[in-house]
């Protein structure tokens, strides 16, 4: 077999735009598969800091995790928990506050993780927080902004400083609701009715703070008929319209009659994309028909790819190795068509490629009319997070260290970027859409095997090329032309990858095994007249001096 080959252009003089750091944000949800509790927070364990005040019961090790990766932006209490939540029932002093019915997922709230213990905690790991409100009730929203920016003196400050908080938080990112076009929300709204209320919040809670900024709730379907009454109503008062995708793994059932669900996993970044596309071009449009003046952006505030499995098999638990505890279940004679989230299912290699294919989405989505400047995955803490907390230790997943490479190894401006080289045909899933029948839904692409994203540093002096090799089973031999000069590259990179030294595209880290899959960097590499080896199932980051 001929090792398959392509060619890499970069040109410096187009630059698509520049990256926002916090494209590479993050998510927790309290009462969620080990978010919060379990996960950041664990009042008692050994692992946790122990005392007086809102340090108490954040978890240790978690925590020293998520400084060394560095949070740009972090999304809390929710997700689908913010919308029927009491900001006020989570402050004051621990044990005098109430216990309540959790609506979003079941189960119970104790509120013992509050609004002043995250800001605490995004304080300890650097991060800024953002904050989302229900959207059923503008008083309580404006109130929030006031004990958490107001200097002013009033009953609410008073209480801040109470609670141990003198100086204002300064919160600036404020969610005005969550998917509240779902009836599955408790607060669903219209089109319409969301639109005046989300005017609404906005106009008042500017007045506590003109300096917040606003996500509103956008929409993944019937995007015209609900985006345009919001930005009518509102779209001089928000920052971002929202944008929640996922995509979808069945490699927990179909890989025991030998299919990982591989090709299908890495290619959905192509959905993705052409998702990011039709939205930012029809908010663009919306915008400049309703006389929208404000620069928009998107949010995409919640991503991730789902495994899922059988709804017919036992309740996934989580095991102390940072996996799912072995349960007894058999292979589906067909395809199940009532499948459910493994919400404990450890990241694989697999997933990472998909993470990084995202990420040059949103790369090359900088140069869009209406670019995608935050995204928050879903979660950064258990429930297929970045870190896995158990009782004994915490662990980075695989999906942590394509974060660490792309968060610390490319640029903020981003290039034109062609790829000359082999492709498939394929049927793209859909994310998690799915037919009547079970089955998802899908539509036919082409998906090149590398998938390239170049980046400069900020002060141009670097290129940083970074590599999606999604052909599995061999190297990719590609020649990078910068400017349409081969003697235009340095003759040597250094170079950092993912998945290289891995033969398993379904490896997965765990506390016993927390190297498997990880960064690994080579050091000072030749590239001779621009030529390397891209590994197969791999992403290469390559860094030249210019």
């Amino acid at each position: 077999m001929t090792q398959p080959s392509a060619t890499i252009l970069i040109d410096r003089s187009r630059e698509v735009g520049r990256i926002d750091p916090q494209i590479y944000g993050h998510f927790l949800e309290s009462s969620f598969f080990g978010n919060i509790e379990g996960g950041v927070f664990d009042e008692g364990s050994p692992l946790s800091y122990d005392g007086p005040g809102v340090r108490n019961g954040l978890r240790k090790d978690v925590l020293t995790l998520c400084q060394e990766l560095g949070l740009p932006v972090v999304r809390w209490p929710g997700g689908n928990f913010a919308s029927p939540y009491h900001w006020e029932d989570g402050i004051g002093p621990r044990d005098s506050r109430p216990r309540r019915l959790e609506l979003a997922w079941g189960g119970l709230e104790t509120n013992r993780f509050g609004t002043d213990e995250f800001l605490a905690w995004c304080a300890e790991v650097g991060t800024e927080p953002y904050l989302v409100h229900s959207c059923r009730d503008v008083d309580e929203a404006v109130r929030w902004v006031e004990y958490t920016n107001s200097r002013a003196d009033t009953a609410y400050t008073r209480r801040r400083v109470e609670n141990g908080r003198r100086e204002p938080y300064g919160v600036r990112y404020w969610g005005i609701g969550n998917e509240v076009y779902g009836p599955w929300q408790y607060g669903h709204r219209t089109a319409e009715e969301y639109a005046a209320a989300a005017r609404e919040h906005a106009r008042f809670m500017r007045l506590v703070d003109p300096d917040l900024k606003l996500v509103a709730v956008g929409i993944p379907w019937q995007q015209e008929e609900w985006t345009r009454p919001l930005l009518e109503q509102a779209g001089n008062l928000v920052d971002y319209v929202s944008l929640h995708l996922y995509a979808a793994s069945t490699h927990l059932f179909s890989a025991a009659s030998g299919d990982d669900d591989y090709d299908a996993v890495v290619a959905q970044p192509a959905y993705f994309e052409q998702r990011i596309q039709d939205y930012s071009h029809l908010v663009a449009d919306l915008a400049a028909k309703a006389g929208v003046n404000r620069p928009l952006a998107l949010a995409l505030d919640e991503w991730n790819i789902r495994h899922l499995e059988p709804a017919s098999w036992p309740e996934p638990l989580p095991s102390d190795d940072g996996g799912v505890v072995p349960r007894d279940v058999a292979a589906p004679d067909e395809s199940p068509t009532n499948l459910r989230v493994n919400r404990w299912s450890p990241r694989t290699l697999a997933d990472a490629l998909f993470y990084a294919g995202v990420f040059h989405t949103l790369h090359r989505g900088a140069g869009l009319p209406v670019p995608p400047t935050m995204a928050n995955t879903v979660n950064l803490v258990n429930a297929n997070g970045l870190v896995v907390a158990r009782p004994g230790g915490a662990v980075k997943s695989a999906s942590y260290h394509v974060w660490d490479l792309y968060q610390n190894s490319l640029g903020s401006r981003a290039l034109a970027t062609q790829v000359d080289g082999p492709a498939r045909s394929t049927a793209v899933r859909q994310g998690d859409e799915r037919e009547r029948g079970g089955r998802h839904t899908t539509r036919p692409a082409v998906v090149a095997y590398l998938d390239v994203s170049a980046t400069l540093t900020e002060d141009r002096r670097s290129l940083r090329v970074a590599v999606i090799n999604r052909y599995r089973a061999a190297p990719i031999r590609a020649r990078i032309v910068l400017d349409g000069r081969a003697e235009s590259l340095p003759s040597s990179a250094d170079v950092r990858d993912l998945g290289a030294d891995v033969d398993d595209v379904l490896a997965a880290n765990s506390l016993s095994n927390p190297d498997n899959v990880g960064v690994r960097r080579r050091g000072r590499v030749d590239v001779p007249s621009g030529e390397y080896d891209f590994p197969p199932h791999s992403v290469t980051v390559l860094s030249f001096d210019l």
